[in-house]
């Protein structure tokens, strides 16, 4: 089969095309999979320009997210039959294959049925970004209807969906990014305020459009600056949700303020085995997929590029500024 290989830790000329040997089911409870598209995700580039997350060594195909149609099935998988259509997040760490290849195998119970309104590649995009959003809105942000949540990145892949949940959970949604497109972008999602934060930041007029008592719930997908800036406009006794390490800050003014400061890492259940955890994650993609079937909840595909074109990917991705997700599109 066709596979994206990494080859060595380095920049995007280390993903390499080349064919491999195709896996197959060793385990009752598995099922064979003919992928048809990729998710790409920023872990994908920072695992490729840093390192796997383990020692099983390279080369190494990466991509946690996939969606895709069953062909075989083990003996014991009770959950599904060739033919259905899956989506899932699984591997593309290093503890197990990812998803830049025309095919993988894994446990019946890491995947879930794609919803039948998304097509592959929508579905590829989707499940990261929702069980990460999932996880800082509501597991540790404990957002609640009425409340104001503030989403940095909006536009972004975790952002544009974490806008859509929130406003399903009965909040109030503010969203920074970076142009007036963009702005539009994330209203049209449904964020009820767009802060464009070039080129003077965005506390004053978060500030402003909550009287001066900030958000309830911020949630930072950016980092140590955004992180930083952030504290001054969570409210008192406010939640503060990061996906990155913020560095070394003074927390003075969060301590003043009863901040509840945490941490979202949706990949802590694959890299350290907890599988109670991870069935939550599976719990979370059939939820979502009924909010997408039902029209309440929709993943914004920015980019479809060919499997061969994964660097290519990857140095958008880096660039930054990308809208909603990029996918990889794997033939038949």
């Amino acid at each position: 089969m066709k596979a994206v290989l990494m080859t060595a830790i380095g920049g995007p000329e280390v993903l390499k095309v080349q064919n491999i040997v195709e896996p197959e089911i060793t385990q009752p409870t598995q099922i064979k999979i003919q992928l048809k598209a990729a998710g790409v995700n920023p872990v994908d580039t920072k695992v490729r320009s840093h390192g796997l997350f383990d020692d099983h060594g390279l080369p190494a195909i990466l991509g946690c997210d996939g969606a895709g149609v069953i062909t075989e099935i083990g003996s014991g998988v009770v959950n599904f039959k060739p033919g259905d259509h899956v989506w899932f997040c699984n591997g593309g760490l290093g503890n197990a294959p990812g998803n830049y290849a025309e095919t993988t195998v894994l446990d019946q119970r890491w995947a879930s049925l794609k919803p039948a309104t998304l097509s592959f590649a929508e579905a590829a995009a989707a499940p990261l970004v929702l069980i990460t959003a999932w996880g800082a809105l509501f597991d540790r942000g404990s957002l609640q209807p009425g409340q104001t949540v503030l989403i940095h990145a909006g536009a972004g892949g975790v952002g544009h969906v974490a806008i859509q949940l929130a406003k399903i959970r009965g909040a109030r949604v503010i969203a920074t990014v970076s142009d007036a497109q963009k702005a539009q972008f994330v209203k049209d999602l449904g964020a009820d305020e767009a802060v464009i934060y070039k080129p003077s930041g965005f506390a004053d007029a978060v500030n402003a459009l909550t009287g001066g008592n900030g958000a309830d719930l911020v949630f930072d997908t950016v980092g140590p600056a955004v992180f930083k800036e952030s504290i001054a406009v969570t409210a008192h006794f406010g939640r503060l949700i990061t996906l990155l390490d913020p560095g070394e800050l003074n927390l003075a003014e969060a301590r003043l303020r009863n901040l509840l400061i945490g941490f979202e890492l949706m990949l802590t259940p694959m890299l350290r085995n907890l599988d109670t955890a991870r069935d939550k994650h599976v719990e979370i993609l059939n939820q979502c997929g009924q909010w997408i079937d039902e029209g309440h909840l929709q993943i914004h595909v920015s980019q479809q590029l060919p499997l061969e074109q994964a660097a290519t990917a990857h140095q958008l991705i880096e660039a930054g500024h990308t809208t909603g997700k990029i996918v990889l599109a794997i033939a038949d």
